[in-house]
């Protein structure tokens, strides 16, 4: 009856995601093209060169939210509510004083930023360097958001987390809006209301932590400061930060070597690369977002077999997710890229579809990913794993080196994370002795039949016909072959006859 609720659960949160994705990436999308007209090109270009400069950082928050929510879920899951205001205290404490200090050393570093480090027109300078100051304050404020964040993902609450991220979209666009009635300077009221934003999303998560959660008490808060534990907490969250460092630092990298070799023309079609394919991610990862926490509560209340199957299933069903529309779209590659772009750099088509095709090949231990952080020692993993996936740079260097075409480097891309991969089980097999063969039968055979499908739908349909759009052929035939072949190869009995309760319980609920 839990395993149940819990499947519901999950697949309720997985819709309120998927819906609240929709809404705020096409709030986004509009929201840039208002802003961009306002403000116009050169205005446009020095905040978003300003805000670059700070927004390296935000995988900073992720990494800290991912440890928050992590200690939660484990004592929930033992039922522990004292330890949960312990770590959530503590938590909040360690994102405020780590706030202070990165704002302090922003604001040091931006005396040498613009002392003609960034090229900025100087009649410009002065309101660069508020925008500067207001980002970094936004900064510290997104900071400390995450223990709350943290939380709500801790209580599987992503209602609440979708109604933020919406209001917080509609609030930007409305800015947008509110800068054609501006006559004086746009990109200094621009600056001030962005910060402004990011501390009515504070006060939105805070008030609701605050009024909602037990452990998210202030009162008492100095008598539940633990060193020992604050010292534990930073050590997991260090050791994250390592890892998206590492993550980051391989797709940041990679373009200052293409930029070597090739010039700005190749980055383009990199960083369009990039774009289409972590747009696409969103179909995995907001699902995942959603597994998480049961995952790290069934470790917590000692349930570990829970853990691993969940852990096995997020694997399967974060690759189905993804493919379903990777597939096909790897295939339309050229005429989407056209319709969207009108002109497509060199190499903009085969480094989506190499960056597609590493993006699957991740998606097939994406749940062994979690399944490490809910256990807890990922100090070895994040080491080997991150290490591993820096060897792309001096790989990818000596490829071109050797006069070697651009996409070379991401089909290094690829190879790196198929190692990753197997290292990722071998971690699973060494710290919850997980079978290989267990991985291979319950994961990888299970996405044969429907990859397969897809990939003979994409190429029938892309070889009988030749027509505008096209693709919305190719993607609408080949998802809906996938779906059915992975309902019928793709899963067991147990977890269809789960989907098929949640669909009767839906139907009966629109009945009454």
């Amino acid at each position: 009856m839990q395993g149940t609720s819990s499947s519901k659960r999950v697949v309720k949160n997985t819709i309120i995601l998927y819906i609240r994705m929709v809404i705020t990436i096409l709030i986004a999308l509009y929201s840039t093209r208002i802003v961009l007209n306002a403000l116009g090109a050169s205005d446009y270009g020095i905040y978003s060169l300003v805000a670059g400069v700070i927004a390296f950082l935000s995988f900073l928050n992720s990494a800290m939210a991912t440890a928050t929510q992590r200690f939660l879920s484990f004592h929930q899951g033992k039922g522990d509510v004292e330890m949960q205001k312990v770590v959530f205290s503590n938590s909040l404490l360690l994102h405020i004083i780590l706030g202070l200090i990165i704002v302090l050393a922003l604001e040091i570093a931006g005396f040498f930023l613009f002392d003609g480090f960034l090229n900025i027109d100087p009649s410009r300078l002065d309101t660069a360097k508020a925008i500067y100051h207001f980002m970094s304050v936004t900064v510290f404020f997104s900071i400390i958001n995450a223990p709350f964040i943290g939380s709500l993902n801790a209580h599987e609450n992503m209602f609440y987390i979708a109604i933020v991220n919406i209001v917080e979209a509609v609030l930007k666009l409305s800015i947008g809006l509110l800068l054609y009635l501006i006559s004086s300077d746009k990109l200094m009221y621009y600056g001030f209301l962005m910060a402004l934003i990011s501390f009515i999303t504070l006060s939105m998560y805070a008030i609701f932590c605050f009024a909602k959660y037990k452990e998210c008490a202030v009162r008492g808060l100095p008598s539940r400061i633990q060193k020992p534990f604050i010292k534990e907490l930073s050590s997991f969250a260090g050791w994250n930060l390592f890892g998206a460092a590492c993550s980051i630092s391989r797709v940041q990298g990679t373009a200052i070597v293409l930029n070597l070799f090739f010039g700005s023309v190749v980055n383009a079609a990199y960083a369009v690369g990039n774009q289409v394919s972590s747009q696409m991610n969103f179909f995995s990862s907001t699902m995942l977002q959603a597994l998480n926490p049961q995952l790290m509560k069934s470790e917590g209340a000692g349930d570990r077999e829970k853990m691993i199957r969940l852990s096995l299933l997020a694997s399967k069903y974060g690759f189905f997710l993804f493919a379903f529309v990777a597939i096909p779209v790897i295939f339309e590659m050229e005429p989407i890229l056209k319709f969207w772009l009108k002109d497509v750099p060199e190499y903009t088509v085969v480094f989506c579809r190499l960056l597609i095709v590493t993006i699957l090949t991740n998606q097939l231990t994406i749940g062994l990913q979690s399944a490490v952080q809910a256990v807890g020692k990922i100090k070895g993993y994040q080491i080997t794993v991150g290490s591993v996936l820096l060897l792309n740079l001096p790989i990818g260097y000596v490829l071109l080196k050797m006069g070697l075409p651009a996409y070379s480097i991401i089909i290094g891309f690829i190879v790196i994370e198929f190692i990753a991969c197997c290292l990722r089980v071998f971690f699973m097999k060494m710290l919850v002795s997980l079978s290989v063969l267990r991985f291979f039968k319950e994961v990888c055979l299970k996405e044969v039949v429907p990859t397969l499908v897809a990939i003979g739908a994409s190429f029938a349909v892309t070889q009988m016909f030749d027509f505008p759009f096209r693709f919305l052929l190719t993607i609408s035939v080949s998802a809906s072959l996938f779906f059915v072949s992975a309902y019928l190869f793709g899963i067991d009995n147990s977890e269809r006859n789960q989907f098929k309760n949640i669909i009767s319980n839906v139907i009966n609920k629109k009945k009454a």
